[in-house]
């Protein structure tokens, strides 16, 4: 072999090497910056399928018991805190969820995702208006707890195309006796507003409805949602959380 064509060859083999180490530089790359739900201290190790696995209102109590040591004197901020984390991970299986649909083309249409936006700033704007009613301070304990409850309504958006059940299920017969209880509860809470601040509630609540066809499930799921919302905190409960 002459030596004009030994560099070729090794040339040749400089670049087969390259490119066969190249996925494993890359793996190498990723292994050091992972990206993982288990990375944030507020999820107290658990991953968020183990945290989803609790109630929220069990998983703040594990939450201030195992935090209690480093905010003694912060009850508030602690439960703030475990509802934010509660909620990462309700948002996280949402998306999952959303991502799965969208990959095997079961999830809604362009028409039914603009229909659902209207929806969500409909109920956005409704709870804005139902915190300031209330007078309830946006960093409290309460507005956390309202704004974790609301995060229902997308997740059960994207469930209604996994479960193929688009229209919703009819309500079953304890269902509407307690969908005829909410009403006439939401009428009481919401009368116990002042006029000003009743008529912008009432309106924006009515909004929900006028932005597109909303199942009976649901209605009843916005009524509790409303009541949790308005009702004085020392009322007993209407419903329990929805999760």
């Amino acid at each position: 072999m002459t030596r004009g064509s030994i560099y070729p060859m090794k040339t040749l083999a400089a670049i087969l090497a390259f490119f066969v180490l190249l996925p494993h530089a890359f793996a190498q790359t990723k292994k050091s910056h992972p990206a993982s739900a288990a990375s944030d201290p507020d999820l107290l190790g658990l991953t968020c399928a183990q945290i989803l696995e609790k109630t929220s209102t069990d998983w703040v109590s594990y939450f201030a018991e195992k935090s209690a040591p480093a905010e003694p004197n912060s009850p508030a901020a602690v439960t703030t805190r475990a509802i934010a984390a509660y909620g990462k991970c309700y948002d996280a299986r949402t998306a999952r969820l959303a991502g799965m649909l969208g990959k095997t083309g079961k999830g809604p249409l362009m028409g039914a995702n603009g229909n659902f936006r209207d929806f969500q700033s409909a109920v956005d704007a409704f709870t804005s208006k139902s915190l300031a009613a209330t007078k309830t301070a946006e960093d409290s304990p309460r507005a956390a707890y309202a704004h974790l409850y609301e995060k229902q309504f997308r997740y059960q958006f994207y469930q209604s195309y996994a479960h193929k059940d688009l229209k919703g299920r009819p309500l079953t017969p304890e269902e509407s006796d307690e969908f005829a209880k909410a009403k006439n509860r939401f009428g009481e809470v919401l009368g116990l507003l002042p006029d000003a601040d009743l008529h912008a509630v009432h309106s924006a609540f009515r909004q929900i409805f006028g932005s597109g066809s909303v199942p009976d499930v649901t209605k009843l799921e916005l009524y509790r949602y409303a009541i949790f919302l308005l009702a004085p905190a020392k009322d007993k409960p209407f419903s329990p959380p929805p999760f």
